[in-house]
């Protein structure tokens, strides 16, 4: 059976993507020229564009290695084929239009075939990670009203107790009770399909990480996400043909971002090497096997990865990017002196797509995560006027109609009012703008705090602290104070080999004093674990409780080490 021809949909799309792609190491450019594509009537990404672009296609669409050296690849015509067939199967089984689907699969091949056979039956993805337990999951089938769950089989006891009236699909071993997803191996596919989506329709459902309260529901639709990570293409600077390896969990967002939409949207290959513990040796060698020309990790990865041999630039290396978190200068530097290449950082959300970056081919400055991608409106609003500002939370200007902008948050009407207040969709992160554009990140608006009146950035704190060869990451909270209001504290998690003692905190306390300005000195220190989320995202809320309950409780904490004890200054502060 022949595939569609391509839509004027897909022709747009299609021609923004190439405009980029010429465009991908002149900034100016692309940002006076670029214009959103914004599909009219029906359009479904599955359909539309992979389906289009995999017709008679046999380059390879996905590569995934496994830590034992296995592999499998699966080439654009296949994938296409394949999750005709799966999609057959779902709708047999009675998933249709509109439905949720919640799927928490890892990285294999069947993740894949599933979000595309979902989303070419128009039905909506919710993308879950397989580290929850069965609370959180009863949470979200719940709020979420979920039709159909996909799991693997050493999954499948966690939804044993959880009532709901949905469909249970298993990938591996059977498992009374569910489907087999083996099963859609002898259906007779009804595909190719067509677009059945509206533009607006739901496409993906999203939960965040909840930093600070219970996750909040995320929707995407049709285009917010599919469109909208042109920006995302634009910033990691893939290209077709070109193998993209990103660091990336299923059940995040970031994995749709650069393990699903911009390489596809690029015809590029995505690879993923599979390890269950992290080998930094493993890693560089699968960069050089597989010939990756663009490779995104977290700053974890990065750090990790300056602290073994990194050794020559791998061949086909490109383009390396670092997303998650804010990336601290030295970690850059690092790289740049052994590989010749610059770490380039960038600033999404779940929410969004990429909203500011150090795009392809342009000057990046220390500390700076670039400026905002072409057709991104991104604004600094004044927190306390609402005027625009040099300083300020990051927004977007919702009267330019941001295409990468989610349709809001599922069922919770306060949080939308809040989150699109007064003409803008509010970040929650504050940022500093310089006269050439570059925004620099200072944290989140309630991660900022005061000490004797100088505004903090726990940020600007933690990229010195990490400097130092003792530290492997940094937290830093406010720790109540009668005379200062409040006085930085770090917590720390040390590299192996490091003492949690006097002489340590000596050591971190003093390189932090001589590189910081007085005003911002670090005068408590504590060694611990880092309370984190389950996405990996530090959990600072958590930090600050603990320093604000045994204040107000009156009562020490012992295990802190403290500025004025261990280096008994007598110049006054």
């Amino acid at each position: 059976m022949t595939r569609p021809e391509p839509t004027s949909n897909t022709a747009l799309y299609r021609a923004a993507r190439d405009q980029l792609i010429s465009a991908a190491n002149d900034y100016d450019a692309a940002r006076d020229t670029f214009r959103w594509p914004r599909p009219t009537g029906k359009f479904n990404w599955a359909v539309d564009w992979f389906d289009v672009i995999a017709h008679g296609n046999d380059r390879t669409a996905l590569w995934i290695v496994e830590e034992d050296g296995s592999e499998r690849k699966v080439t654009f015509r296949e994938m296409s084929r394949r999750s005709d067939q799966v999609a057959t199967w779902f709708a047999n089984l009675g998933m249709r239009q509109g439905d949720r689907v919640l799927l928490m699969l890892g990285n294999q091949v069947e993740l894949w075939e599933a979000m595309l056979a979902v989303a070419k039956l128009g039905a909506v993805i919710m993308p879950t990670t397989a580290a929850l337990g069965p609370a959180d999951l009863s949470d979200r089938i719940d709020r979420g009203t979920v039709r159909f769950v996909i799991a693997n089989s050493a999954d499948a006891t966690k939804f044993a107790e959880l009532d709901g009236d949905y469909t249970r699909i298993v990938v591996g071993d059977p498992v009374p009770s569910w489907h087999s997803y083996t099963d859609a191996d002898a259906v007779q596919s009804t595909g190719p399909f067509k677009s059945a989506t509206d533009v607006t329709d739901e496409f993906l459902v999203y939960f965040t990480s909840g930093t600070t309260s219970k996750p909040k529901m995320v929707r995407h639709n049709q285009t917010s996400y599919p469109v909208g990570h042109l920006s995302t293409l634009y910033w990691i600077g893939v290209r077709p043909g070109d193998v993209h390896l990103a660091i990336s969990a299923p059940g995040w967002a970031k994995h749709a971002w650069s393990c699903f939409f911009a390489p596809w949207i690029a015809e590029a290959t995505i690879f993923v090497y599979n390890y269950a513990r992290f080998d930094a040796a493993a890693l560089l060698g699968q960069l050089r096997r597989a010939g990756v020309n663009t490779f995104c990790a977290p700053p974890t990865v990065w750090r990790m990865l300056i602290q073994a041999d990194l050794g020559e630039r791998p061949a086909g290396l490109r383009e390396i990017l670092g997303a998650g978190e804010p990336l601290n200068p030295d970690v850059i530097a690092q790289v740049q002196k052994a590989w010749g290449l610059t770490i380039r950082d960038g600033f999404g959300q779940t929410e969004t797509t990429l909203q500011v970056g150090n795009t392809p081919g342009q000057p990046v400055k220390p500390g700076s995560m670039g400026r905002p991608v072409p057709g991104v409106p991104v604004v600094l609003v004044d927190p306390i006027t609402g005027e625009l500002a040099d300083e300020g939370e990051i927004c977007l200007d919702l009267s330019a109609d941001p295409v990468n902008l989610m349709t809001g948050y599922l069922d919770d009407p306060e949080r939308n009012a809040a989150a699109m207040a007064g003409g803008y969709y509010h970040t929650g992160d504050v940022a500093t703008r310089d006269a050439d554009g570059y925004i620099t990140y200072i944290g989140r608006t309630d991660d900022v705090f005061k000490s004797s009146d100088y505004k903090v950035s726990p940020f600007e704190l933690e990229s010195v602290l990490i400097e130092h060869p003792a530290v492997v990451e940094a937290a830093v909270v406010p720790q109540p104070d009668d005379t200062r209001l409040s006085v930085p504290k770090a917590y720390v998690a040390l590299a192996a080999g490091w003492a949690p003692d006097d002489e340590t905190a000596r050591a971190i306390l003093e390189y932090a004093r001589d590189h910081l300005a007085p005003y911002l000195r670090v005068r408590r220190i504590e060694f611990t674990e880092l309370p984190k989320t389950i996405s990996g995202k530090i959990r600072r809320v958590e930090l600050r409780q603990r320093e604000q309950s045994a204040h107000a409780a009156g009562t020490p904490i012992n295990t802190e080490f403290r500025y004025e004890e261990l280096l008994r200054t007598t110049t006054p502060d």
